[in-house]
Formats: structure tokens, sequence, C-alpha cells
């Protein structure tokens, strides 16, 4: 494989990539690359695709400079094919991305092709102006001083003055160019070229000094330098020189060799110019050079004209394309603007009807909350009727006390005394009567005793049965193991109801909480009085949480509400993997009823599973 075909390899496997990787700056450039390959085969229709397609991805991407440099690059071919004025319109196009930036170079290279153009075009004084624009671009500092732009245009405007009839203005240009200081270092080809045409001036003008010497010299670095068009030039110039002094011989060689090296080149422009003067030199095959002329100016212009054909297809196509994808593009935004705008009523239909269900379940809550008081409230009544009717019953057996036991006691008493100095039988008959007196009054006594502890219990146990009652509940729903205690110390009778009421509501949101969000093994509640305190404890070995983030949740808001509104305190002890305590202290002498607190010593009530 040659190495031109491995460069075409490589840029398309760079193309493929650039596609997978949707790098636009990259295809861009791989795009530029193919477009050179077609150039050095010739296949202009091929290399203007390329080139078009490289414009358009850099058009997409805003990239100024690499438009105006793909707009140049395609402005070179249709020069090439003779499409001036497309040429011309695409330069133009060129400029106007140039505006927005500093690159002078490119700048230059428009103006000074603008020059070109216009000089073939005939519009010689437009052709002026824009070389002279461009010559003021090489006055910049920002020009390098080896690119010698300034001595490219001067030949230019050189060759402008030369098709003017203006050789002696020509030789000014072309002098000037040549006493650029480093030219033939830097620029040789610049440097042959100003001497082949400072020396077709100078024949022209019919000054033959230094001549055919500066010819030759022209030649001779062309040749070194493989520039085939050059060459050619050079060798119908020697032709033309040779003819003027009437050296047919050399006239006709130098003719034949130009025509040979552009055939072999496949120069077709530089062919005719080379047939024109072997038709002008070779007087006997005159005809047969002036056939091939026309045969070959004739299949050039058809080409051209199908090449201009084709780079106006490739235009369209290339504008259509882009078009349609424009139009895929909005279709694609349409449905992403369709589908955003369904899934936005979706997701708002779906928040309406979840905030619709989130607010009836608090209502629900908040019914059930008010039940569950007024429930409450209901046996909070109960328990104050059944104090009311403990209370009469403490006045009847404290009567019965006084009035029966005790009168039947003092009687007992006085008529032992009596019988004490007596040991007759009658005496003793008597006093076995009044001892088994004394055992009546003493089951009396132990029956009325019974009945107080029983009251006592009963009294004690009403606020308890209700927590046990909840917590026996809990343990069939709760998947954690419950232990609860309450410490007996507290005597729930001189606590005020709003402070119990308050009490089981923090009991039911704790424990909801942790049954929706702890994942616990193990939970425990405690009810113990610490001083002049009353303090519940609710911990679970949980997940725990991070309070910082939590701690406007309405749940602690709610618990934290009621033991405040209790006159009490509520502290959280917690962190992420380490469980949850929740500690809630109330004083007795914001919720007792009644300040006197029974001292009792019997051993807390303990349950669990």
């Amino acid at each position: 494989m040659s190495a031109f075909e491995e460069y075409k390899k490589n840029t398309q496997l760079i193309i493929y990539r650039s596609k997978i990787a949707r790098d636009t700056a990259s295809l861009a450039k791989a795009y530029n690359y193919m477009s050179d390959y077609y150039i050095k085969k010739f296949m202009s229709d091929s290399a203007y695709t390329y080139i078009s397609k490289a414009e358009k991805l850099y058009t997409s991407i805003n990239d100024n400079l690499n438009i105006a440099r793909a707009l140049l690059n395609k402005a070179v071919m249709q020069h090439n094919e003779s499409d001036l004025l497309g040429c011309e319109r695409t330069v133009f196009d060129a400029l106007k991305k140039l505006r927005y930036t500093d690159d002078d170079i490119m700048i230059y290279e428009a103006y000074n092709f603008l020059g070109i153009v216009y000089g073939e075009l005939e519009e010689y004084k437009l052709s002026k102006e824009y070389y002279l624009k461009a010559l003021t671009i090489t006055e910049k500092n920002s020009i390098p001083p080896d690119s010698h732009l300034k001595a490219i245009t001067l030949n230019n405007l050189g060759q402008l003055y030369r098709n003017l009839n203006r050789d002696k203005d020509a030789i000014v240009q072309y002098s000037i160019a040549i006493k650029e200081q480093n030219i033939f270092k830097d620029r040789p080809n610049v440097y042959a070229t100003l001497i082949d045409n400072l020396a077709y001036s100078k024949f022209k003008k019919g000054d033959f000094t230094d001549l055919p010497e500066l010819f030759f010299k022209a030649l001779k670095i062309r040749d070194s330098l493989k520039i085939v068009p050059g060459i050619i030039v050079n060798k119908i110039h020697l032709s033309e020189y040779y003819a003027f002094k009437k050296d047919t011989f050399k006239s006709i060689r130098f003719a034949n060799e130009a025509y040979k090296v552009a055939n072999e080149n496949n120069e077709k422009r530089a062919l005719l110019d080379a047939l024109k003067q072997l038709s002008n030199t070779d007087s006997k095959n005159a005809a047969k050079y002036s056939a091939e002329y026309f045969k070959i100016n004739d299949s050039l212009k058809i080409a051209e004209n199908k090449t201009r054909n084709k780079f106006a297809r490739i235009e369209f196509e290339t504008e259509e394309i882009t078009i349609e994808k424009e139009k895929l593009q909005e279709q694609q935004k349409t449905m992403i603007y369709i589908g955003l705008g369904v899934f936005l009523i979706g997701v708002f239909i779906f928040v309406i009807r979840f905030q619709a269900a989130k607010n009836r379940e608090l209502l629900l809550v908040q019914e059930q909350q008010k039940a569950n008081e007024e429930i409450y409230q209901l046996m909070l009544n109960q328990q104050n009727k059944i104090e009311e009717v403990r209370q009469s019953e403490k006045k009847r057996i404290a009567q019965e006390l006084h009035d029966g036991v005790l009168g039947k006691l003092f009687g007992t008493r006085m008529n032992l005394g009596v019988l004490n100095n007596k040991n007759d039988e009658k005496a003793v008959a008597s006093r076995v009567v009044f001892i088994d007196e004394l055992k009546t009054l003493e089951q009396e006594i132990r029956e009325i005793s019974h009945d107080l502890n029983s009251e006592k219990t009963a009294v004690f146990n009403n606020f308890v049965v209700m927590v046990t009652n909840f917590f026996e509940t809990q343990k069939t729903v709760c998947t954690a193991a419950i232990t609860f205690a309450i410490d007996p110390k507290i005597e729930w009778n001189w606590v005020d109801n709003m402070a119990k009421i308050n009490f089981y509501r923090i009991l039911q949101e704790a424990f909801q909480n942790i049954n929706k969000h702890a994942n616990a093994h193990n939970v425990s509640a405690t009810f113990i009085k610490v001083n002049d305190l009353i303090q519940l404890d609710i911990k679970d070995d949980g997940v725990g949480f991070n309070y910082a983030r939590k701690k406007k949740g309405i749940g602690l808001q709610n618990m934290n509400s009621r033991i405040t509104n209790s006159g009490g305190n509520m502290q959280i002890v917690t962190e992420i993997g380490c469980g949850t305590l929740l500690k809630f202290e109330l004083p007795l002498i914001a919720i007792q009823t009644i300040n006197l607190i029974p001292n009792e010593k019997d051993n807390p009530v303990v349950n669990g599973r």
C-alpha cells in the first residue's frame, strides 16, 4: 500500500472514531484531511464534498477561523475549475467570518485571492484595490518576515500591470520584490517566479539585458524544486523568446518540452498554452496543434461546467442534509418537550393525588387522635367518678369504724376491764364471749383493710392499665422486642389529666416513628420518678438518624410541643447506625393536682417479652 493510500486509510479511521466519540472538531479536521487527499488525486468533486462537510461542522460549533479556512479552500477549488463568480462569493463569505478573528494571514490570503479573481475577470481596478489591501496587511508586525507575503502580492500586481501592457510598471514591482532580504533562501519558488516574470516583462518591453540568462536561472530553480506548472511556463517563455530571436529550432524544442511536461502531469491549462505556442512556432504542424487545442479546450470547458454543476449540487445536497438534520433536531426537541410535558403533568397529577391522600390520611389521624383523646377524657371522667365513689366509701368506712367497730371495741374493752379481776366460771364464760367479739371485730377490720387495699390498687392501676394495654397492642404490630417499666413511686392519681394525655400521645407518636423508620430489634420504655421529676425514656437499637436534618419532622415537633405544653422538656440522643433515645422530663410541681404524694415502696411493675 502506498503512503498516499495509507494516509487515506488512517483518515477514514479518524472519521470513524470521531463519529463514535461525537467529537465534532476532530471530525471536521479529518474531513479536511480527506479533502487534501482528493485534491492530490485530482478528484475535485470529492475534495469539494469533504471540505463542505468540514465547513458545516465548523459552523455548528461557531469556529469562525476554521469556517473561513474551509471557505478559502473551497474558493481555490472553484478557481481551479474556472468558477470565478462562485469563487468571488465564497471569498467574501470567508471575509465575513474573519471579521470575528484577528488572523491577519488569512485576511491577507482573502484579499490577495480577490485580486487574482478580479484580474481574471478583467476587473482590473478592483483587482488592484484588493492587491493594495493585501499589501497593507503585509506591513503588520503579525506577518512573519520569512513568509514574504509582500513579495507574492508584488508579483501578482506585476502580473496585473503586464496584462494591462504596462510592462515598465510590472518590472518595478518585480524588482522591488526580488530585493526582499533572504527571499531566495526562504521562498525559492517565489524567487524563481519573480525572476521568470521579470525576464518576460523585460522581453515584452524590448529590454534584453540579462536575457535569456534570467529565464534559465528561474528554470534551474524550478527544475530542482520540481515545480511542474512553473517549469511549463518557463519553457513557453523561452520558446517565445527564441521565436522572437528567429531561432525556430530552439523555439519549437522548448514548446515541445513544455507540451510534454504538461501532458505527462495532466496539466490541462498549461497544455493549452503549450499547444498555442506550438501552433504559433511550428507552422508545418500548426493545424494539428490547433485542432488538438480546440479539442482539449472544449473538453476542458465541458469538464469545468460539469464540475461547477457538481459543486452546486454538492452545495445543495449539503444544505439539504443540514436542513433535514435541523428538522430532525427540531422534531427531537419537540418530542423531548412533549415527553417532558407529559412527564411533568404526570408528576403534577401524582403530587396532587399523593397530597390529597396525605391530607386524607392526616385528617383520619387527626380524627383518630381526637377520638382517642375523647376516649381518654371519658376514661378520666370515669376515674373521677370512681374517685368520688371511693371518697364516699372511705367516709362510709370511717363512719363504720367510728360508729361500729370502735364502739364495739370500746364496750368490749370496758367489759373485759370489769372482768379482769374475776376468775369465777361466769367471768370466764363472759371473757370467752368478749374474746369471740374481738375475733369478730378483727375480721371486720381485715375486711375493711382488704377493701381499702383493693381500692388503692385500682386507683394506682387506672393510668397504668391504659399504658400496659397500649404496650400489649404494640407487641402485636411491632417486630421489635418490647420491654416497659412503670415506677410505683409515681402516684398517677395526683398527676394532672392533660399531662397524662400528653404522656400517652407521646408514647403513640414515638412508637409510630419506631415502627415506620427505626428497623429496631429491641425497644424499651420506662416511667421513673427522679427527685421531683417524672421521666419517660424510650430507647431503641435501630438505625438512628441525623437529628440536624430531621429535627423539623412533624412527629418530633408534636412530641416536643406536648411535653412543653405540660411544662417539661424533651431531649434526643441519636446517631446514624447507633439507635435512638428519647428523654422526656416533667416537674412534679407543674403537674400535681394535690401536693401530697404518697411514698410507696413497692417493686416496679415490669413486663416484657
